[in-house]
Order: C-alpha cells, then structure tokens, then sequence
C-alpha cells in the first residue's frame, strides 16, 4: 500500500458514478410525471377535506423515488445498505382515503421505473392510470346511496313517509331508528330512480314530517 492509497477517497470515486445528463433528466422527468400525478389526484379527489400538502407529496415522492433508484442502481454496494437503511423507516400517518393509497404507489412505481431508464414505460403507463382514474373516479351514478334522515310525529306518519318514499325511490332500507315520546327519527339508506332529488320538498310537506334530511352516502360510516 503506497502512501497515494492511504489518501484515497472512495467516496470521490462515486461523484462520476452517475452522469449530470442522467440526473437532471431524471429528475426533471420525475418532477413532471409527479406533476401530472397531482393534477389527477386534485381532479379525482371525493374526500371531505382537500389536503394540498399531500398532493406536493406526490410530487416529492416521485422525485425522491427517482434519486435514490438512480443511486442504487449506479453501485451495487449501495444498493444492499440502502434496503437496510430503508427498512428502519416507519410511516405512521393514516391514510384517510383508500384511492390515497394508490396514489402513492402510483408515484414510488413511476419513479422507480423513470430511474431504470424505462422512460416510455413510465410516461405511458401514467397516462393510461390517469386517465382510468378520471372515467371511473368521477363517473356519476344516481345509482349511488343516499341517506334520509326523517323526523315525524309518530308511527302513522312514519308510514306515510316510509310509503312515499318506497314509491319515489328505487330502493328504501331502514338503517337505524329513536323512538321517543311523540317523535320518530328515522335514518333510511336509499337508491334514487333518477339524478332529482326535489321528492325530499314533496316528503317535508307531509302531515306529522317535521323534516327531511338528504345526506350523501358512501357506504362506509353507517352499519
């Protein structure tokens, strides 16, 4: 070993290990597919609350995906440390929405396919997801499920309502009901025969409806 060996940095060897070509258009590839992964997520997002923060997620994580897979495909080293450094990480914000949870795999897939070189893969695969995602995500039905909640006096009233209701919709279930002296809530899961919703007015106009109250429904928090 000569002394020129004992100075020796292995870690300069590495900064030609990856082209400044390669960086820049992974990166710049990765920030726009990440981009376009946003633009779907914001156009098909059905949730309560829109968070923003988790859309520049999206776009972060492609970019990230995409570095550190151009890292570990440069060194075969590396590559074995960074699966042992990756495997101490834990996420535990919950994913409130279960299409989240496709777009997250949908931005660590495109990067790690952008960084593999596999460019045409990855910008059409995207296009082909996203635009699955807008025809089916934001496809109306007026098939989907509503909830009525209903006061009324009692049970004659009730039964006029539930009578209405039957011939007005496509499908009228019970899903809960309070009895209380002279008054009857009732919350009924429903199915509309078409888009129009004006039978709620014609149903609050009934003798002993005290209100009438259309909720959607998607079928996830009501047993």
């Amino acid at each position: 070993m000569t002394f020129n060996d004992i100075f020796k940095s292995s870690f300069l060897e590495n900064v030609t290990s990856v082209s400044i070509l390669d960086m820049v258009l992974a990166l710049v590839l990765a920030f726009c597919i990440g981009l376009f992964i946003f633009m779907i997520y914001k156009k098909t997002y059905t949730g309560v609350m829109y968070s923003s923060s988790f859309g520049v997620t999206l776009v972060a994580l492609t970019m990230i995906t995409a570095l550190v897979i151009l890292a570990v495909t440069s060194n075969v080293v590396l590559s074995l440390g960074m699966v042992g450094a990756l495997s101490i990480v834990r996420f535990r914000t919950a994913i409130k929405e279960p299409l989240d949870i496709a777009f997250l795999f949908w931005s660590i897939a495109a990067g790690i396919v952008l960084a593999a070189g596999l460019i045409p893969l990855a910008v059409m695969g995207s296009v082909a997801i996203g635009v699955m995602l807008l025809v089916f995500v934001n496809k109306k039905s007026h098939c989907d499920p509503y909830i009525v909640v209903l006061q009324c006096d009692g049970h004659e009233s009730e039964t006029q309502a539930r009578a209405f209701l039957d011939a007005q919709t496509k499908r009228c279930v019970v899903k809960s009901k309070t009895a209380q002296k002279g008054s009857v809530e009732l919350n009924l899961e429903i199915r509309l025969k078409d888009g129009s919703t004006d039978f709620v007015n014609a149903l609050a106009e009934l003798p002993g409806v005290h209100s009438a109250v259309l909720v959607s429904y998607n079928g996830d928090y009501m047993g």
